[in-house]
């Protein structure tokens, strides 16, 4: 969750993998040769051969659709490789109006930094330099608890996470900078939040069992923590850059935030409870009263039941709401049940943790007519955005968190650079931030590429650059802000006019340079991260975990 892809091996997009480039020379979301199904592991070696499936499966949404709402959007964003996201128009919204934002996304120091890695600090500075409070964590409880790692090795690899992340332009005056194992009010709200989680929780979405050692099981409540720590000191939309194997992370905090609140607001048109599908298809009965209502100023509720009751498919279609026929069965039910109850619309405020001193607190401040029921309050005059906000102030003023349900956007995986799987166990599969230049420049010479057999082939055929990992290194890399750059890059592979040999060589010596700038401001900024307020030495003992 609250990092990028926790090593190399997590980097990699399927063998199968083709990406078709945007005109502006990144590439599309619905970019592979499908596979059946997709399996979003927090852990495992996860590759995502059809970014489509995310979005039908998952509910990720594609990130072209609030592009053009996102201010001054990253050339990852422009080019595709930020494909997806989950509610991020509030981010976006605040960094267009100048208001509170924050950022967050952390890693686990299983091995150097790379590349892959160099995608989620873009994104943290990114939105940094927005206006956005920024946070950057070591995962370091994860990493012994999930992976084994001694806190000698942790502590070896949060020092290159760290310099790395500060010599690409993060600012720590401006931002946090934190380790999990030293965060005293991190783990104090990890400790809250786990009274909102339970076992079958962590069996249905990770997969545990009997044999899941419980510091692995802490380390997730922590992440949740992680994902709402900006938080703490007041809501305020907050955004997770990951890869989307972490999406699993995402969602289970936007579940644990929401449990968290004193209040929850809903729509409602009667005195009964309805889901969320029922409330959609009652809503648009009530906007079709005309139809059917004596009235239809004060339609009743089992005039309705008996409308929609009647209703074909076709007539359904109509309505604008596609559900299943036990959804319309059951609103039928609590429709007809409620008899000559007046169907009106209202927002409810739902006591899900309040105090009573809270939930008096709320009912006093809700202003204009009002009905009050043992278990929650209906108001008439108030709209959702402003009973929200309502219900946030008064949680606030009692002593709640008042979570936002946190954001995330999600970026593909790299292709390694010998094809296939990026791995920490095949050297020349992927370039670490450490990586000595030249050694960087031989590995992009290596490369495997997308050209075709011949040099006469490429030109009159051009070449594959939708299946190219030194292509993709343009892209997500080497171009940088240039997106000119980078789509001439792409028309010139594919018009024939670029052959691999001096494609690489240039790329090679794009990577030379980077890596010799980059390591450049690390040895810079090595004064400045000792002088920092973050532990980069571990006072904890013990063994690391088994492996589960």
């Amino acid at each position: 969750m609250t990092r990028d892809h926790d090593a190399p091996e997590r980097e990699a997009a399927d063998d199968e993998q083709t990406r078709p480039a945007r005109p502006d020379g990144g590439a599309d979301a619905d970019s592979a040769a499908g596979a059946d199904d997709v399996a979003l592991d927090p852990w495992g070696s996860s590759t995502i051969a059809d970014y489509r499936k995310l979005f039908e499966e998952f509910g990720i949404g594609e990130f072209d659709d609030v592009l053009a709402e996102v201010p001054n959007p990253h050339y990852l964003m422009r080019r595709g490789v930020i494909f997806g996201h989950r509610d991020y128009e509030p981010v976006a919204e605040a960094l267009r109006e100048g208001e509170e934002a924050a950022v967050l996304s952390g890693f686990m120091p299983t091995g150097d930094p790379h590349i892959g890695h160099k995608l989620v600090f873009d994104e943290i500075i990114w939105h940094q330099e927005q206006g956005a409070d920024a946070y950057g964590l070591i995962a370091d409880l994860e990493a012994h608890s999930a992976r084994g790692m001694s806190w000698e090795e942790i502590d070896e690899h949060a020092r290159d996470y760290l310099l790395s992340l500060l010599a690409l332009g993060f600012d720590p005056e401006e931002g946090e900078l934190y380790r999990q194992s030293e965060n005293r009010e991190l783990q104090d709200l990890a400790f809250e939040l786990g009274s909102k989680a339970n076992f079958s929780e962590f069996q249905g979405i990770y997969g545990f069992d009997g044999e899941t050692n419980v510091s692995h099981m802490q380390s997730v409540v922590t992440q949740m923590a992680d994902i709402l720590y900006p938080q703490l000191e007041e809501p305020k939309p907050t955004v997770i850059p990951v890869g989307p194997d972490q999406d699993p992370h995402v969602r289970f905090a936007r579940d644990l935030a929401a449990r968290m609140r004193f209040f929850g607001v809903t729509e409602a048109y009667a005195s009964f409870e309805l889901d969320d599908a029922e409330r959609a298809l009652v809503g648009a009965v009530y906007e079709e009263r005309e139809a059917y209502a004596e009235e239809p100023d004060r339609p009743r509720c089992e005039e309705a039941g008996a409308w929609l009751a009647e209703l074909d498919d076709a007539d359904l279609d109509e309505l604008g709401v596609v559900v299943d026929d036990r959804v319309r069965e059951s609103a039928v039910d609590k429709l007809d049940n409620s008899g000559m109850e007046p169907l009106r619309p209202r927002v409810r405020f739902l006591d899900l943790n309040a105090t009573d001193e809270a939930f008096e607190s709320l009912v006093e401040a809700i202003d204009g007519e009002k009905r009050r029921y043992d278990e929650h309050v209906d108001a008439f005059d108030l709209d959702p955005e402003a009973a929200e906000e309502l219900a946030r102030e008064v949680e606030l003023d009692h002593g709640g968190y008042g979570f936002v349900p946190p954001s995330s956007i999600y970026h593909r995986f790299m292709t390694g650079l010998t094809g296939g799987k990026m791995s920490s166990s095949i050297p020349a599969s992927h370039i670490s931030l450490l990586d000595d230049p030249e050694e960087g420049y031989d590995k992009v010479k290596a490369a495997t590429t997308g050209g075709r057999d011949t040099a006469e082939e490429q030109r009159e055929l051009g070449g594959k650059a939708d299946e190219c990992p030194v292509y993709e290194l343009y892209a997500y890399l080497l171009a940088g802000d240039d997106d000119e750059f980078a789509k001439e890059v792409y028309d010139e592979c594919v018009g024939g006019e670029r052959l691999c040999g001096g494609c690489k060589e240039q790329a090679a010596e794009l990577m030379r340079e980077f890596l010799e700038d980059h390591q450049e401001k690390r040895e810079e900024v090595e004064a400045l991260l000792d002088d920092l307020d973050i532990s980069l030495t571990s006072s904890r003992r013990g063994v690391a975990p088994g492996d589960d």
